[in-house]
């Protein structure tokens, strides 16, 4: 919540983000430059639309992020402060767009690893500019950043070219990590005759959204840019979540099930399912809680002694004859990251392996510390939970937050995320994001099922 001085009318943001200034309660999204001139929405004249009600957003329509409050903060007495709670705007049609749809040059590009939805949100992008705002430029951007001003053709992109292409993984525009160049991007959107660009990413993505952003407001170029979050790690901070979590943590689930199928047909066997989650353990955490049959869940956010793990993996043995543990590949750096100096492409530090850090670790300890034989199970599923088409949920989650971004852009706002707060798609300011990432919060009740699932201790 945003404590507000009504005298000044400015509000100060008591958040997880720190202390920030800003005016009113609402966090708003950039405009682009008034251009004096503006159009009746396409969807007006839509038949579809004709007898929905109240589908237009209106202006100040805002949702709330803090939901749960004290009632007492609510009374301002004489000489108090009244809380003011945290808004974003609310995403969906306006009843006025800003761009001639004849003038429209709009371009996809997806950046980073991939993730069950990307072709889903390229499909939908495309379908809504086409069908909804009648554009009839749309460029496919291949291979993330670099291809926005390297030598491979843009893709003419097209509905009914894209109608089945959710039912794939990967992304048919392809991806790339790093590639960067900020002034070569701009410099051929310009060229390109750009003016609505669709970014689809993560962390490191954002922060290049951000960048163009600025430089394109900067050169006084008229151009709309709209991120879509992109990370099945689920780290990226203010929304509900990010495509692609659902599906998978469906997936991993697959991969625990097997391990849990392998230690109870083998004596004193202990299976290790290792995750993704380079910093945050929500894949982890969520498919250890739907699985229901892990002994031991190890998340970045929570450190672990070694002794510790190794007794308590001993103590399961002994009293049930297997122990299953799923770890985050993010967990344990302690033990294995000093031995890593490399970055990838991004500029993230790579990882060691800790799944097959703590297969070693187990069997030595089995074999020559307590001199009892021990069967071990190490499943890495990584590739397989992100190379797969998206489920049924995060296919209507990718639709939701694809149409969100194109109300928004031809709305004329940029520099903006699109997602769920509190289950109600929102338009988040760029800078709200950038540089933060959402992790497990150690102290929450989500973190005290976790714990309360698998039995395990403190480590």
């Amino acid at each position: 919540v945003e404590v507000c001085d009504r005298k000044g009318g400015v509000c100060r943001s008591q958040g997880l983000d720190g202390d920030k200034d800003f005016e009113g309660g609402v966090m708003r999204v950039k405009r682009l430059p008034d251009s004096g001139v503006s159009y009746p929405s396409p969807l007006l004249e839509n038949p579809v639309y004709d007898k929905v009600h109240e589908y237009f957003v209106e202006e100040g329509d805002a949702v709330v992020v803090n939901t749960v409050i004290n009632e007492r903060d609510l009374v301002c007495r004489e000489g108090e402060t009244a809380l003011v709670p945290k808004m974003f705007e609310r995403a969906g049609p306006r009843d006025r767009v800003v761009f001639d749809a004849d003038q429209v040059h709009a371009a996809i590009v997806s950046c980073g690893g991939v993730c069950p939805g990307i072709n889903t949100i390229i499909k939908e992008i495309t379908r809504a500019l086409e069908r909804q705002y009648h554009v009839k430029r749309i460029s496919g951007v291949p291979k993330g950043y670099r291809g926005i001003y390297g030598e491979a053709p843009w893709m003419k992109l097209s509905y009914d070219d894209l109608a089945e292409s959710h039912r794939l993984g990967g992304t048919l525009l392809g991806t790339s990590r790093g590639g960067f160049d900020l002034d070569r991007i701009v410099n051929n959107i310009n060229k390109q005759g750009v003016n609505q660009l669709y970014i689809i990413g993560g962390d490191g993505t954002v922060r290049g959204a951000q960048a163009i952003a600025d430089e394109v407001e900067r050169r006084g170029m008229r151009v709309a840019v709209s991120h879509i979050p992109k990370t099945i790690d689920n780290d990226l901070v203010v929304i509900d979540k990010s495509f692609g979590f659902d599906t998978a943590v469906e997936e991993a689930q697959r991969a625990i099930y097997a391990a849990n199928v392998e230690v109870k047909s083998f004596p004193n066997a202990v299976g290790i399912v290792k995750l993704m989650g380079r910093s945050s353990g929500f894949i982890a955490m969520n498919a250890t809680l739907s699985s229901g049959c892990v002994d031991c869940c190890l998340i970045p956010e929570s450190p672990f002694d070694l002794d510790k793990l190794l007794e308590f993996i001993r103590e399961k043995i002994s009293t049930q004859n297997h122990c299953l543990v799923v770890v985050a590949e993010g967990a344990g750096q302690d033990y294995v990251g000093e031995f890593v100096k490399l970055r990838d492409a991004s500029g993230n530090r790579l990882l060691g392996d800790i799944g097959l850090f703590l297969s070693t670790k187990v069997k030595e300890y089995f074999e020559d510390v307590i001199q009892q034989e021990v069967t071990v199970k190490y499943i890495d599923p990584t590739y397989m939970v992100r190379a797969i088409p998206a489920n049924a949920s995060d296919n209507l989650y990718c639709t939701l937050l694809s149409h969100a971004a194109v109300h928004g852009v031809n709305a004329g706002f940029t520099a903006f995320m699109t997602g769920p707060v509190n289950g109600k798609q929102c338009y988040i300011p760029l800078s709200e994001v950038v540089g933060k990432r959402n992790a497990v919060d150690t102290r929450t009740k989500a973190y005290a099922r976790l714990i309360s699932s698998t039995g395990q201790p403190s480590f």
